[in-house]
């Protein structure tokens, strides 16, 4: 990916498009969806104490800069069988600002 992203703008992204099912914290709650602290590098579908689906857990997707802008763009076309509800971030700038936010918050 070319430009890196803002995280200072990614947590804006977070906070409105993301905040009300996850949380990035270490050892915060899971929501709807997971507790993404830790994810970066992680094989989708391995957050402990979280409900994944099969497809999530079978996907075989390694967590890094590229698999989640692909991801973050259309949830349901890159996982078929998700259990995501979220449409999808269209423009690359904020998924990138988003990235860059989550990997600053969620890594160990």
């Amino acid at each position: 990916m070319a430009k890196e992203g803002n995280a200072k703008k990614g947590a804006k992204v977070f906070k409105t498009k993301c905040s009300q099912c996850h949380t990035v914290e270490e050892g915060g709650a899971h929501k709807q969806g997971p507790n993404l602290y830790g994810f970066f590098g992680r094989q989708s579908g391995q957050a402990e104490g979280y409900s994944y689906s099969s497809a999530n857990k079978k996907s075989g997707v390694v967590w890094a800069e590229d698999t989640l802008f692909e991801y973050l763009e259309n949830p349901k076309k890159y996982i078929k069988g998700t259990k995501m509800v979220f449409a999808g971030i269209k423009k690359a700038g904020e998924r990138k600002d988003l990235i860059a936010y989550l990997k600053e918050s969620c890594t160990a």
